[in-house]
């Protein structure tokens, strides 16, 4: 099955970043995924700007850049200058969805749109045929490490369905509790990237369980 794996680097080992980043350029991952937390849309923090820069400097993978965060508007230009490459924005903060959409395009990123677990697919009808992905949230927004909802299989499903009846390409993003038995059932489900934080960096070789993930 021809899927993308992005491990997430909110599970990395922030004393040693540098390290945990050159793993990943000589894994088997496709991307790295940056999640963005402001402590108002989700109850906590993260990091922001300078560590993506820095990311950048060393990263020869696209960096996948998951704002959780209310107005990301005002973000979309300074993100592109720190690195991103993919950009995903939450569609319950973000007011003027199709215009910031159309900001991050002008900005040469590819666009995204995640969703919080209550947050039906169908929201999306009108925006699709725009989105470059679309990430499903398999777990609430704000803390890796959570169980994941099994719920998300069927909501992969429809949101496959609803990609195929619009004839787009538009990629499914699974973020949230992605281990070896979701991700094979996210992968049958439609899915074409997962997102994988604890899994990958908490495992006794994460080069190995890259590969594994990317494999299923």
């Amino acid at each position: 099955m021809n899927h993308y794996i992005s491990p997430s680097i909110l599970a990395a080992d922030f004393l040693n970043l540098g390290k945990d980043i050159e793993m990943l350029n000589q894994s088997e991952a496709d991307w790295i995924h940056c999640d963005i937390m402001d402590g108002s849309f989700v109850p906590n923090l993260s990091f922001g700007l300078p560590v993506i820069e820095q990311i950048s400097n060393i990263a020869k993978k696209p960096l996948d850049v998951h704002l959780m965060i209310v107005q990301p508007e005002r973000y979309i230009s300074s993100f592109k200058k720190a690195g991103a490459d993919l950009l995903t924005i939450h569609f319950e903060a973000s007011t003027h969805l199709h215009r910031t959409i159309m900001q991050i395009k002008e900005e040469g990123m590819k666009a995204g749109v995640s969703l919080n677990p209550h947050t039906p697919v169908s929201v999306l009808e009108e925006i699709l045929p725009e989105l470059d992905l679309v990430l499903l949230m398999s777990v609430n927004p704000g803390y890796g490490g959570q169980k994941f909802i099994k719920s998300t299989i069927e909501k992969t499903k429809k949101l496959k369905e609803l990609i195929r009846s619009h004839q787009t390409k538009t990629l499914i993003e699974i973020d949230g509790g992605v281990n070896f038995e979701t991700g094979k059932e996210l992968l049958n489900a439609g899915a074409d990237v997962l997102v994988a934080g604890n899994f990958v960096f908490h495992s006794n070789n994460p080069i190995t369980t890259i590969k594994e993930l990317k494999a299923l």
